[in-house]
């Protein structure tokens, strides 16, 4: 998880101290993005949170929260979870023109069958902008 982390950041502050002008890091509440994607064994949506970006010819490099619902049967024997939760999470995404790849990061809490963990998912999406 940390090496992610650490590329993450080489990746963000190389084009933040890049010698060109169209190269400037933004910051935005809401960029019109919505992905989909897989986690953990089970699947996410969400729509990009407050973010800080830059952009870079056709490609915008995107670090931000992820407001999200994660969907995931429970496998407990037990009381269950619900299947589709609220849930905030943290990630990268790549934009290409009108195709973002993000790369996720949420929480799983402690459970008396697990400890809490940090889980990495993929998906894809759309950009509306």
């Amino acid at each position: 998880m940390k090496p992610f982390l650490y590329a993450c950041g080489i990746l963000i502050s190389g084009f933040c101290f890049s010698q060109e002008s169209s190269s400037a890091v933004k910051t935005s509440f809401f960029d019109g993005i919505v992905v989909a994607g897989y986690i953990d064994h089970g699947a996410y949506i969400n729509f990009t949170g407050p973010n800080m970006s830059v952009k870079h010819k056709d490609f915008k490099f995107l670090l931000g929260m992820l407001p999200s619902l994660r969907i995931k049967e429970d496998q407990s024997e037990k009381t269950k979870n619900s299947t589709i939760m609220p849930t905030l999470g943290a990630g990268v995404s790549i934009i290409y023109r009108k195709l973002p790849l993000q790369i996720p990061v949420y929480y799983n809490a402690k459970t008396s069958t697990q400890d809490g963990s940090w889980k990495m998912g993929i998906g894809l999406g759309y950009s509306f902008k």
